[in-house]
């Protein structure tokens, strides 16, 4: 009696105690709970920008954006499929997640501190360091944002990019007038057609909108760089378990690069690895999965039905697709990158 007692005061429970109190296992409330239920995860994205995300004539969507809300399914599902796109505009993009239109938003949104502290977003890690640049033809030979001084310049509006060319210019007692769209494919296509001499955007975007111009070369992209753009995915406030699994799968396609592990050898690492940081990343080895509410070989899952972040990144924007945008910063710590992980631990 007297040892119960103790235990209690101590706040350790005894045995007798847990078996007849057990504890409610991950998972059993909250949008996890909502997701697997349903069956599938609602993920919100653009649908119209290549390379991040991009719906085909056929309906099949690819980019960097929907690999991320794949992987999440791949964690909750143990398959990438079961997701439903819904294609938002800038305007409607925080509406959807702020009403639960959406689970997650994947849509290249700049980590701010007024989207988390007064939208109520909560930014899972970022997937892509960007920052804003500026594009103009290289026959009219301007060099750098003095250049673009009384110029129009296109740009998206509703977004930090706005923000931003306004701040850079007023910084540098540059007049300009600004032609504003609502939508990305606009904004380039006013470029296209002449309607500006710049137009802004990230950097990534520019290339990735370059490349689709009918004679790319005849354009270049400034050596300034305007802000800073860490692009992530994000959910609702409110919910600590959806933002942690959310959080910890795009952690593990970092993690899974910088082990070395792939879809094209995971299986065979797992089994036959003895490395006991490698062990439990898979699942392997204790319960980090359980402790999500997710299955304890959920990194095995992503790694092997969606890849690592290296190969989502060489998919979509890699040697081998038009952009053919070097990693740079979003290279692993390891490679002088910013890419870094957490211990899975």
């Amino acid at each position: 009696m007297l040892s119960t007692v103790l235990a209690s005061c101590s706040g350790q429970s005894t045995k007798s105690e847990a078996k007849d109190n057990p504890q409610p296992q991950a998972g059993t409330s909250g949008l996890l709970a909502r997701v697997k239920s349903r069956g599938k995860l609602i993920c919100g994205t653009s649908g119209k920008a290549p390379g991040f995300s991009f719906v085909d004539s056929q309906g099949n969507y690819s980019g960097l954006d929907v690999d991320i809300c794949r992987a999440v399914a791949a964690a909750v599902f143990n398959d990438p499929q079961k997701v439903e796109f819904h294609n938002l505009s800038i305007a409607q993009r925080f509406t959807a997640l702020q009403t639960g239109e959406v689970d997650l938003l994947s849509e290249t949104a700049t980590w701010t501190i007024t989207r988390q502290a007064s939208v109520g977003v909560d930014f899972a890690p970022i997937v892509l360091y960007d920052g804003q640049g500026m594009m103009v033809k290289k026959a009219s030979g301007i060099q750098d944002l003095k250049g673009l001084d009384g110029k129009s310049i296109c740009v998206q509006t509703g977004t930090t990019t706005e923000e931003n060319l306004a701040d850079q210019m007023r910084k540098q007692s540059l007049k300009y007038k600004s032609i504003v769209f609502g939508d990305r494919n606009a904004t380039f296509a006013a470029y296209e057609q002449g309607r500006c001499e710049g137009v802004t955007a990230d950097r990534s975007s520019l290339v990735v909108g370059r490349a689709k111009l009918p004679n790319p070369e005849d354009n270049v992209i400034l050596k300034a760089v305007l802000s800073k753009e860490p692009l992530a995915p994000g959910v609702k406030q409110g919910d600590p378990q959806w933002s942690n699994v959310v959080r910890w799968v795009v952690f593990a396609l970092i993690q899974a690069e910088e082990s070395d592990i792939s879809s094209k050898n995971v299986d065979r690492v797992v089994q036959s690895t003895t490395d006991p940081e490698v062990r439990r990343f898979l699942g392997k080895e204790g319960n980090l999965g359980q402790d999500l509410g997710l299955s304890n070989d959920f990194t095995v899952q992503v790694i092997k039905q969606v890849g690592n972040y290296g190969e989502i990144y060489d998919r979509n924007f890699g040697p081998s697709t038009p952009f053919k945008l070097a990693r740079g910063q979003n290279n692993l710590w390891t490679k002088g990158g910013l890419l870094y992980s957490p211990p899975f631990r």
